[in-house]
């Protein structure tokens, strides 16, 4: 739901209208983290939804509380995609990459330490997946403000304006990526009716 950004900011930063880049992204950050509020029954109710299609139970149990657990990072990603094509528009791409690099490494580092060290399990790689998420999230938040002054103005009430025809400019985008998500998400459910459902399920998550 935030597809519109990415068009929105070019066109502003083409056109030397450098102050609209932080307004448009406020504008996303309202919908996408409005949109999280609306996903969160799926991610709440995600074992009983794949019991009913007929995903076995031990299956099921693990995804459903993998999702009700990585729901943090959900909304750390209503921040991140708006602040990162924030960036994007206006070329500050090294950033980026460093912020990505610092929390890769972080990542592996809690994966680790929640994972063997605490013995977490699926628990503790869903908690370092919203640590690293919301790592990343803050820190392109921090930059913007404290590195982007000519596109951060502060928080503004004009990015509560024309939302309506914000949304309707991401929805085609929306479904089209949520089709070529669902396209893998299909496969991972069908792999799960074969024999050995968790090794043919981990085998084409790798892939």
């Amino acid at each position: 739901m935030g597809s519109a950004l990415e068009t929105l900011c070019g066109q502003a930063f083409g056109a030397g209208q450098i102050e609209m880049l932080g307004v448009y992204m406020q504008r996303s950050w309202i919908i996408l983290v409005a949109s999280s509020f609306l996903m969160c029954p799926i991610y709440i109710f995600a074992t009983p939804v794949l019991k009913l299609i007929g995903q076995e139970d031990e299956i099921a149990d693990l995804a459903g509380h993998f999702t009700i657990s990585i729901i943090p990072q959900m909304f750390a990603l209503a921040f991140n995609f708006p602040t990162q094509k924030f960036l994007q528009a206006q070329s500050k791409v090294v950033a980026l990459a460093w912020i990505g690099f610092v929390a890769l490494l972080l990542h592996i580092a809690l994966l680790a330490l929640f994972i063997f060290v605490f013995g977490w399990g699926l628990g503790g790689a869903a908690a370092a997946f919203n640590v690293s998420a919301w790592l990343v999230s803050l820190s392109q938040v921090a930059y913007v403000v404290v590195c982007c002054k000519d596109g951060w103005t502060g928080l503004s009430w004009s990015a509560f304006r024309d939302i309506w025809a914000f949304v309707r400019l991401s929805l085609a985008s929306a479904v089209m990526l949520c089709l070529e998500v669902w396209y893998m998400m299909i496969l991972t459910v069908l792999t799960g009716h074969l024999d050995n459902a968790e090794i043919a399920v981990g085998s084409i998550s790798i892939w």
